[in-house]
C-alpha cells in the first residue's frame, strides 16, 4: 500500500501518528509559580499608586488576579489542544491580528501614554500588538514547516516571511510601539536561521535595516533622548534618564537580601511604571540580588524546558513552533530585564507573568500552553523521540557539526 505523495511546496497540516503523554511537571510548575509570583509583586508595586488613584489599594492587584485566573485558563486549555490544529487556523488568526492592528491605527484605538495601542472592549483593553508576536510565530512555523526543503531560496524561503513579518513590525511602528516591531523582526530572523535560511540572505536584511533604524531613531526626538539617557542615565535624569534612574536606585538600594516584600520606596511616585515596564526594578530593591537571581533562574529553567518540548517535536512544524513560542517568552524576559538594569535603551516590553497587564499575561500563558501540549507528544515509536521530518528540519544543527537528540536519525 503506497501513500501519495504530497505536492512540492504544499501547505499541509503536520501529520504522522502520536500519543498523548502527561505535559512537562516542571514547565508547567514553573510558569504556575511566575504567574502567582507576578500577582504578588504587582500588588506591592501599586498598591499606594491604586489608593491615589483609585481610592482602593486593590484595584490592580483585582484586575490582576482575574488576568492570571484568565490566564492559567487559557494555559491549560491549549496544553490539551493537539498543537496541530492550529495549522489550519493560523491564515485566519494573521489575518484577524492584521486586522486588529489597522483598527488601532484607523481610530479605533485608545491612546494612553503618547502612544495608540489598545482597542477598549468595555472594561477591557486588548493590545493587538501582542498577540500579533504569538500569531507570528504560528505562521512562521507553518510556512517555514511546509517550505523547508526550499528554505534557502531567496523567493520562497526568505522574501515571503520578511515581507509578512514588515507589515506587521510596520504596523506597530505606526502605534508607535518600536518594542513590539524589534520583537517581531528578531523572531523572524531567529526562526528562519533555526529553519537553515541562507545566512547571506539574513545578514544582507540586516545591513539593509541599518539605515532604516537608524532613520527610525534620529527622525524622533524622544527616541534620540532615550539614546542619550541610556548612554549617560544620570546626567539626565532630570528628564530622559530619569526612569532608568531611579530604577538603578532601586537595584543598588536592594543589597543582597533587599528591604522586605512591600518596603520599597522607589514605588512611593519615585519611579514610573512600577508596577508595569519596570517592576523588576521593585523585585530588586524590596528581595534584593537573591530575588533577582531567582527570577533569573526561573526564566532560565522556563526556556531550557521549552526548548526540550520543541527539539522531542514529532514534525517540522511541532519543532519551529516550540522554538519560536520559547523564544518568544525568553527574549521579552532577557530584554525587560536589560532594560531595568541599563544594558538597553528602555522600550515598551512587559516581564512576561510578572508586569501588570492582561494581554500580555495572557498571550505569555497561551505561549506557555503550546509548549505544554508539544511536551505530551510522544512518538509512535516509543525507540524514537523524533521523526526523520524533524531531523531534516534543523539543518543548523548538522552545520554546526552539534550533535542530534537522542533517538534523532539524520
Amino acid at each position: 500500500m503506497s501513500a501519495t505523495k504530497p505536492t512540492r511546496g504544499a501547505v499541509t497540516a503536520p501529520s504522522g501518528s502520536r500519543q498523548a503523554g502527561e505535559v512537562d511537571a516542571v514547565l508547567a510548575a514553573v510558569a504556575v509559580a511566575l504567574v502567582a509570583f507576578g500577582v504578588v509583586m504587582v500588588f506591592s508595586a501599586s498598591a499606594v499608586l491604586s489608593d491615589r488613584a483609585y481610592g482602593d489599594g486593590t484595584h490592580y492587584l483585582v484586575r490582576q488576579a482575574l488576568y492570571a485566573v484568565a490566564g492559567l485558563v487559557v494555559m491549560g486549555t491549549l496544553s490539551r489542544i493537539d498543537y496541530p490544529r492550529w495549522h489550519r487556523l493560523t491564515l485566519p488568526l494573521l489575518a484577524a491580528v492584521t486586522l486588529l492592528l489597522l483598527a488601532v491605527l484607523l481610530g479605533w484605538g485608545r491612546t494612553a501614554g503618547g502612544a495608540t495601542r489598545w482597542i477598549a472592549l468595555g472594561p477591557i483593553h486588548v493590545q493587538p500588538a501582542e498577540a500579533a508576536k504569538l500569531v507570528v510565530v504560528l505562521w512562521l512555523a507553518r510556512s517555514l514547516a511546509a517550505k523547508r526543503e526550499r528554505i534557502r531560496t531567496f523567493s520562497i524561503g526568505f522574501l515571503p516571511h520578511a515581507l509578512v513579518a514588515g507589515v506587521l513590525a510596520a504596523l506597530c511602528l505606526a502605534q508607535p510601539d518600536f518594542g513590539s516591531a524589534l520583537m517581531i523582526v528578531l523572531l523572524t530572523f531567529i526562526l528562519l536561521f533555526t529553519a537553515g535560511a541562507r545566512t547571506g540572505y539574513l545578514l544582507g536584511a540586516l545591513l539593509a535595516a541599518l539605515p532604516l533604524l537608524w532613520a527610525l531613531v534620529a527622525g524622533s526626538p524622544y527616541r534620540l533622548r532615550r539614546i542619550e539617557a541610556f548612554l549617560d542615565p544620570f546626567a539626565h535624569r532630570l528628564d530622559a534618564g530619569y526612569q532608568i534612574s531611579e530604577s538603578l536606585l532601586a537595584f543598588g538600594a536592594g543589597g543582597l537580601t533587599g528591604v522586605g516584600l512591600g518596603d520599597s520606596r522607589q514605588k512611593l511616585f519615585f519611579l514610573p511604571e512600577a508596577h508595569t515596564d519596570f517592576i523588576a526594578a521593585i523585585v530588586a530593591e524590596e528581595l534584593g540580588l537573591l530575588g533577582v537571581l531567582g527570577l533569573l533562574g526561573a526564566y532560565a529553567l522556563l526556556f531550557a524546558r521549552g526548548l526540550r518540548a520543541a527539539l522531542r517535536a514529532p514534525d517540522a512544524y511541532g519543532l519551529y513552533l516550540g522554538i519560536g513560542a520559547t523564544t518568544f517568552v525568553g527574549v521579552q524576559a532577557l530584554t525587560n530585564l536589560a532594560v531595568v538594569t541599563g544594558l538597553l535603551p528602555t522600550k515598551g516590553l512587559a516581564l512576561p507573568f510578572v508586569s501588570y497587564g492582561g494581554s500580555s499575561l495572557l498571550v505569555n500563558c497561551a505561549a506557555v500552553g503550546l509548549l505544554l501540549n508539544l511536551s505530551r507528544v510522544r512518538a509512535a515509536d516509543d525507540g524514537a523521540s523524533r521523526t526523520a521530518e524533524a531531523a531534516r528540519a534543523t539543518p543548523m544543527v548538522r552545520q554546526h557539526g552539534r550533535p542530534l537528540p537522542r533517538g534523532a536519525t539524520t
